[in-house]
């Protein structure tokens, strides 16, 4: 417990390299913010009053209380274990959610109600929805982490990361390079070349610096766009909103198979980054920080919110800037101010997201680093492993995106566009489309099984290879027994929950546990079970 004769020892509330976390956490949260604000602003033409006098204070409000609150277990931590460099979790909005609730559950509650009020309400209660499951997933945690390998999580980590954290960002810097790519190399310079920058800038500020210069100097940013905020300032403050919230739930029924697997999602995601700061030495309570996300998501559902906030990725990263627990703080701060003064939209006007993504390229090779480098050589096949699921989930989101804008242009066009490309027209589309990739070698159906609850199949694959590295044969033929069992009701392998509804893949994980059983028998005197024995024993090999 906290008291005035530890004051002095601990982690300080603010250190020089606080102001480089800072920059890095907040560009991170700010760019996440900022993108999930254009789909429902932009993409989807959500009206502004709900988006940036209800919808951004709520989210704010739970961003800062989560950055304060993990702020304060990280000083705790230091003052308990007497050490000057424990680095705060960061916090920030889920950045799957984001697409998944404006378009697939606002947008399709507009279209079939046709007002925004109600679809607003059935983005909060999926917000609920996502948050109780959360709650649920933080008592389930810690026997998680107990059984599944270090290696498995990290390898799932380090997927997301290089694909759904950094693959999209270094898509956007090589469309405008001469901002992104710019930013790009002065951020290796400061934060992986340890170059001291000018007049000794923070690296993250000066990297936003210098690119939102490049971006109106070249024309990139419209000063309309600044015009039009400026006309519609307004200071928006979060309240209760329960009377619109039970609203929602008439509306919520048909987007919860969708719900579940991506609360899962959340809090799976949570714990593995928790799992990547005890990796750091950092060994931070997995049940109480999971209960924060949790809480703080509902809490913003209340209030109109519909992105859910989680721990962060990238604890690693902000470590090795130098950041401790001031750089949270900080963040959450400005966070909260930016948007209960109706600043953030004047900051989606002026600073050009394409000069903050590359912060996320960062992000992910911290990460992608990280996992390699705290799993043994013998485990690393199945830390790359776990990486493969992402991309198929990448891989399906982009072509499953390009199909519905086609889909759309026909609708548009008409019927001279149709026969233009031999008879295609919206209704048929993607039966064509998918006929004509998997007649081409293009294997999507695969790629989409491997999407539908990626990170949970992440997990399991990687640590049925774990298994069979060190040669449990009987524990890799147990998560092959669990596979299919969650391929069986469809909460992985799926794009819906039921019986039997992933018959192939579940039959697939059978074989392959009973595989693995026979291995477990077969010539037994070839099997051993201590990992320290296998270790020694690949690196006899090795030197042989």
């Amino acid at each position: 417990m906290f008291d005035k004769n530890n004051a002095a020892r601990g982690t300080p509330l603010w250190v020089a390299g606080d102001l480089n976390g800072f920059f890095g956490l907040f560009s991170n949260s700010l760019a996440n913010f900022l993108t999930a604000i254009a789909l429902l602003a932009v993409a989807i033409s959500m009206p502004a009053d709900i988006v940036y006098g209800k919808i951004v204070p709520a989210t704010a409000l739970a961003i800062a209380l989560g950055n304060f609150i993990l702020a304060y277990l990280a000083r705790r931590m230091s003052v308990r274990e007497d050490r000057s460099d424990v680095t705060a979790m960061p916090y920030g909005i889920s950045v799957p959610h984001y697409y998944a609730v404006a378009l697939a559950v606002i947008l399709p509650t507009y279209i079939s109600t046709g007002d925004w009020m109600l679809a607003w309400a059935t983005g909060m209660v999926w917000n609920f929805v996502e948050g109780v499951i959360m709650l649920i997933g933080a008592f389930a945690g810690p026997f998680i982490k107990k059984n599944i390998p270090r290696s498995a999580m990290l390898g799932a980590l380090a997927g997301f990361a290089l694909t759904f954290i950094a693959g999209n960002p270094i898509g956007e810097v090589f469309t405008t390079p001469y901002i992104g790519l710019v930013c790009f190399v002065i951020l290796m310079v400061g934060w992986l070349g340890h170059k001291r920058l000018p007049f000794n800038i923070p690296t993250g500020a000066f990297a936003i610096l210098v690119g939102t210069i490049l971006a109106w100097v070249t024309g990139y940013m419209d000063p309309a766009g600044v015009s039009q905020v400026v006309e519609n300032f307004n200071v928006p403050f979060p309240s209760l909103m329960f009377g619109l919230f039970t609203k929602g739930f008439a509306y919520i029924a048909p987007f919860l198979p969708a719900a579940i697997p991506l609360g899962i999602y959340d809090f799976l995601e949570s714990m593995d980054n928790l799992e990547s700061a005890d990796a750091a030495g950092e060994h931070y309570p997995v049940a109480l920080c999971m209960t924060i996300p949790a809480i703080l998501t509902i809490l913003s559902s209340f209030m109109g919110g519909v992105f859910p906030t989680i721990i962060y990725i990238g604890h690693p990263g902000w470590k090795a800037a130098g950041a401790r627990v001031g750089y949270s703080i900080l963040t959450g701060t400005v966070i909260l101010v930016l948007s209960f003064t109706g600043i953030m939209a004047l900051a989606t006007a002026v600073i050009p997201l394409v000069a903050m993504l590359p912060i996320l390229m960062y992000i992910g090779m911290i990460i992608g680093t990280q996992a390699f480098s705290t799993a043994k050589p013998r485990h690393m096949p199945a830390v790359v492993l776990a990486f493969l699921p992402y991309i198929g989930s990448f891989l399906t989101s982009k072509i499953s995106s390009s199909i519905n804008a086609v889909n759309e242009a026909l609708a548009a066009a008409g019927s001279g566009l149709s026969v233009a490309l031999g008879g295609v027209t919206s209704g048929n589309t993607v039966g064509v489309a998918f006929s004509t990739l998997s007649g081409n070698g293009v294997p999507f159906e695969g790629w989409q099984r491997l999407s539908q609850g990626d990170i949970i199949i992440a997990m399991i694959l990687s640590t049925i290879v774990y298994f069979i590295i060190d040669r449990h044969y009987t524990k890799a033929a147990v998560y092959c027994g669990i596979g299919a069992a969650l391929s069986f009701f469809g909460i992985i392998h799926s794009g819906s929950f039921g019986i039997n509804v992933s018959p192939a893949v579940t039959i697939g994980y059978l074989l392959a546990g009973a595989v693995l059983l026979v291995m477990m028998v077969y010539r037994k005197e070839d099997n051993v079970l201590d990992p320290e024995v296998a270790l020694e024993e690949a690196q006899e090999l090795g030197e042989a």
